[in-house]
């Protein structure tokens, strides 16, 4: 019998990388993004049993219904990430809440509202991000919000039990489309980076994909940076 596999942000990036390869080696996979004809023709576009929901986590009212009938699940991957510059002196209120309803209640509640639909080893991954550590100007939210992400790791893992869940917190991703144009800035990182190289989407859904089997891991916080954090 195939996994199951709902991939939470799987319309583009990293959740779409993860679903390509998930679904070439045999997984059924549910992606999920805001628009619902845009999800499903991204669904169609991958090669295997990929199927494609709406689901828009900042109105975590609506998240159980969207995810009704989905299972049976054995991985949930939560990558949706939104970037927001909103420094504390010219603080946009109405955009914080977003993203703290966003990355907080939405991640919340999309694991609430799959429970009765997890299998019992079932596996869960919370996407974060190195800003926990690496602040930059802008960044207050985000970094608050990676850093929840990394406790509410260890909250879920105690109180879900046996489900496993981890998370990772991948830093500048090379490859990332996020990223084109900026090769003076992506040359600064590389030349702090004790591996000289960048973490690309390939590497970040190889890692994801580790979380997600290996039975022993439980309630880490895995971060993917080429050792940046050490310079």
């Amino acid at each position: 019998m195939k996994n199951g596999v709902v991939i939470v942000g799987g319309t583009q990036g990293l959740g779409l990388t993860l679903a390509g390869m998930m679904a070439e080696r045999g997984d059924r996979v549910i992606i999920t993004g805001r628009d619902e004809k845009r999800t499903q023709e991204i669904a169609k576009g991958v090669k295997g049993d990929v199927t494609g929901r709406a689901l828009d986590l900042t109105r975590p009212h609506d998240i159980a219904k969207s995810l009704a009938g989905v299972g049976p699940v054995r991985h949930v991957v939560l990558s949706a990430i939104q970037r927001d510059m909103n420094t504390v002196r010219d603080y946009d209120i109405d955009r914080a809440i977003n993203l703290v309803t966003l990355k907080l209640i939405g991640y919340t509640e999309v694991v609430h509202a799959m429970l009765p639909q997890l299998a019992e080893d079932a596996s869960i991954v919370l996407f974060g991000g190195l800003a926990k550590e690496r602040p930059y100007p802008g960044s207050t939210t985000v970094s608050s919000i990676n850093g929840a992400v990394a406790t509410m790791v260890h909250t879920m893992a105690i109180e879900l039990a046996p489900i496993r869940v981890n998370a990772i917190h991948p830093g500048i991703i090379g490859d990332s489309p996020a990223w084109s144009g900026k090769q003076e800035h992506l040359d600064r990182v590389i030349a702090r980076t004790p591996t000289r190289r960048l973490a690309t989407m390939r590497d970040v859904a190889g890692a994801t994909l580790f979380l997600l089997e290996n039975g022993s891991v439980n309630g880490v916080n895995l971060n993917i940076d080429n050792g940046w954090l050490l310079t």
